[in-house]
């Protein structure tokens, strides 16, 4: 019996916002999955460590929860006026497969640092202090984001005061504005109403208001379910019952959105849409032992993303809280308090964020120009991954 020698693949395992994931520059990855397609997948799917019929990931560098089975592949733009193109993939834990289908805007925070780090930035953009301007493509989604990288010296400065809630540490702040997140032919509203009836068969009709700002996204009122909008993890991932409802929610609710044409086909589509319940604000201890104060929130979130309760906040599922929120009538919005507003705080599982969003009605449609929101980064280890090598061919 013969076996082949490991593979060894430059990579970098960085934390983005909330989450982390293994970061490949296009051209250090094998030919043969420079391309996208079944070899790729596969390639990636071994270095994350899936599936893992155990839900660990021990053979990978996979962190086994949503937030941490990732992968980002950058590459240098030949886009006009770009910098960076971006392409994420949300590598299931138990199933054969990557969602290629969305956005992670808590990785963002990492690409401009890593895009600067790895010569993919003209560097005559590069300030010897101050702030570099990143203007990156990210090509799930086709749509310019512009992240602005502390630098010190010449090196992008990762450390500082900068605290984020969901992150155990402090770093140095990275600002995120994401540009034109629909455009002027596309819907924010997939069905044309900012509050539906969803049947969900087998749990009922729930009021809905279903987005495409950021990343496709479904929001219910707590009270509907039962909820309060102050839970954490425990009280939802800890029920079967409840994620099968909020599975059948997002399943249908994809179908209501034009994402999928059957609802079997929601089961190769994990990533997008998000589901979240949204709520009055109401005083609450985050997950950290930190109070929330009701006074210091606009109203509270709870997000689902690939099956379970996310330990904060996604980034793009921020971004369609902040569009939402500035929306006048959604029921993200009336949970807010209703009426106009620019920005919006929300609390979460570990804590509460801000996100400004400029949105303005034109011709009697909403457009939104920029969504903003602050996040950190930092390199975990550089180096190179490790595979088998009968995992490509």
């Amino acid at each position: 019996m013969t076996s082949q020698p490991q593979i060894k693949i430059p990579a970098t395992y960085t934390r983005g916002g909330t989450s982390k994931g293994v970061f490949f520059n296009l051209r250090d990855l094998p030919l043969a999955a420079q391309i996208p397609g079944d070899v790729r997948d596969q390639l990636l799917l071994r270095v994350i460590g899936s599936p893992d019929p155990y839900s660990k990931h021990t053979d990978g560098m996979g962190g086994a929860t949503s937030s941490t089975s990732k992968v980002v592949i950058l590459s240098k733009s030949e886009r006009a006026n770009h910098d960076v193109d971006y392409l994420f993939g949300q590598v299931s834990i138990d199933k054969p497969f990557v969602d290629w289908s969305g956005n992670c805007g808590n990785l963002t925070a990492a690409v401009g640092s890593f895009a600067i780090a790895n010569g993919l930035v003209d560097a005559q953009r590069i300030p010897e202090n101050g702030i570099a301007e990143i203007r990156i493509w990210q090509a799930n989604i086709h749509k310019t984001i512009v992240a602005h990288i502390p630098i010190a010296n010449g090196e992008v400065q990762e450390t500082g005061e900068f605290e984020l809630d969901g992150v155990t540490f402090p770093a140095a702040e990275i600002k995120i504005d994401f540009m034109n997140p629909v455009d002027e032919e596309e819907l924010i509203f997939p069905t044309g109403n900012l509050v539906d009836e969803l049947e969900v068969p087998g749990f009922g009709t729930f009021k809905a208001s279903m987005i495409n700002v950021g990343i496709p996204t479904i929001f219910l009122k707590a009270e509907d379910l039962s909820y309060n909008g102050t839970e954490l993890q425990d009280a939802i991932n800890n029920d079967p019952k409840a994620l099968d409802m909020f599975e059948n929610v997002r399943t249908y609710g994809a179908l209501k959105m034009g994402l999928i044409d059957n609802v079997e086909q929601a089961a190769k589509r994990q990533h997008t849409p998000k589901v979240a319940i949204v709520a009055v604000p109401k005083s609450y201890v985050a997950s950290s032992g930190k109070s929330i104060a009701a006074s210091d929130i606009d109203l509270n979130v709870r997000a689902l993303s690939m099956g379970k309760l996310h330990h904060a906040m996604m980034g793009t599922a921020a971004v369609a809280i902040g569009a939402a929120a500035t929306i006048p009538g959604t029921l993200v919005n009336l949970a807010a308090g209703g009426g106009e507003r620019e920005s919006v705080t929300f609390g979460h599982p570990s804590g509460s964020l801000k996100v400004g969003s400029h949105a303005k009605k034109i011709d009697g449609e909403w457009r939104i120009n920029k969504i903003s929101m602050s996040r950190s980064a930092r390199i975990l280890m550089e180096g190179s991954v490790c595979i088998p090598g009968d995992y490509y061919s």
